[in-house]
């Protein structure tokens, strides 16, 4: 079989496929004509092997009332800040603040088109930044990979980026898109500023096309909302690993909130991964969530499969990346390429600006969960 786009669904990624370039999303929905706002993207629907097509718009008339939307209000930071390593130019991507004073980074070459090639960075390496301020990187974030490091940070020690980043950084960007866009550009309507300026690398981007007045009407039709939070590290344009630990806070007022709809008729939706990665964090071996904040390492496979979570709004992935076995641990295997054939099919767009995939369970909302070891 080939698809529409030309892919012989035989070759390409994991699940047969490639994403072709014309089906990255360049620009934001509201700055593609007149009078468009951010919810004006694509929605496809999958339940089951069931697909159909929408807009956002329609998202309210998808669910129903008693439905439970778990969203991520980590706030996108300006991560990317212009440095020097020796003579070269460098950008650092600031990707996690550790506790022992530390931030992980990551160096790129700029090239004009966002910063998109990957440098590696050695033990010892010294950066330069605006205000006199310096990095010393000291070692891999992984053993054997050098994409990532630990840095330490002078003078001012790591909660001086935050103020670095505000002054002289700007929103991470890659080469699929056309320009740099200003920081609110890159804030979701649920994003909340944090007491010490913590916040994510990267946009927690599926919640991106929701605006004030789709919220007002989910509210209104019987939609509640349990805000987490996962600030979300730095991303690859080319090596697509399993997530490093991140930072999350599930508040006891979710969790109680999580518990009531799984008890009762609702649908627990997570609000992109990160809000499946948190909730499924702070599950008990009783199988119910508590309050619970810290770093979490976990990986959401279908071996693991998911506890919390009955659907999953989220966007599109290329095929290497590591957030596709997240979602056929909430749908399945032919669920996802089946979803993955009609997005392809139908043009979708991909990537933070780009349309959005609503995965609902065709199960009752009272199916079983199995118990978990966190806690």
């Amino acid at each position: 079989m080939t698809l529409a786009t030309g892919v012989p669904a035989s070759e390409g990624g994991r699940a047969g496929w490639s994403v072709p370039e014309e089906l990255s999303a360049r620009i934001p929905a509201e700055q593609r004509g007149p009078g468009l706002e951010r919810d004006a993207v694509r929605l496809l629907v999958s339940r089951g092997r069931e697909v159909s097509h929408h807009t956002f718009g329609e998202l309210p008339r998808l669910l129903r009332a008693g439905d439970l939307l778990v969203v991520n209000t980590s706030q996108t930071l300006a991560a990317a800040v212009d440095g020097w390593a020796g003579h070269a130019r460098v950008v650092v991507h600031f990707s996690t603040h550790g506790d022992d004073g530390r931030w992980a980074v990551e160096l790129r070459d700029p090239d004009g088109r966002g910063t998109t090639r990957a440098r590696a960075g050695a033990p010892g390496m010294r950066v330069r930044l605006p205000g006199g301020v310096r990095l010393l990187l000291e070692e891999p974030l992984v053993p054997g990979s050098g994409r990532l490091c630990w840095a330490r940070v002078s003078p001012g020690g790591a909660a001086g980026v935050y103020g670095l980043m505000q002054e002289h950084g700007r929103p991470i960007r890659y080469s699929y898109t056309e320009r740099d866009q200003p920081l609110s550009v890159h804030q979701t309507v649920f994003a909340l500023p944090s007491a010490d300026g913590a916040g994510s690398a990267e946009m927690p981007s599926a919640a991106r096309p929701f605006t004030a007045r789709l919220v007002t009407e989910l509210v209104s039709r019987g939609v509640r909302f349990a805000p987490i939070t996962l600030h979300t590290g730095v991303a690859s344009a080319q090596a697509h690993e399993p997530p490093y630990p991140e930072r999350f806070a599930v508040p006891g007022a979710s969790a109680r909130l999580i518990n009531a709809v799984k008890g009762g008729d609702g649908r627990v939706v997570a609000v992109g991964t990160t809000a499946v990665r948190a909730v499924e964090s702070a599950v008990g071996a009783d199988g119910a969530v508590g309050a619970c904040e810290g770093w979490t390492d976990l990986v959401v496979t279908p071996e693991r499969g998911v506890r919390v979570v009955d659907g999953l709004l989220t966007g599109l992935h290329e095929p290497e990346a590591s957030h596709l076995l997240m979602l056929e641990a909430v749908a399945g295997r032919a669920a996802v390429d089946r979803g993955y054939e009609a997005a392809l099919r139908g043009l979708y767009l991909w990537h933070e600006f780009g349309d959005v995939h609503l995965i609902l369970p065709t199960e009752s909302p009272h199916s079983e969960h199995c118990a978990s070891n966190c806690r």
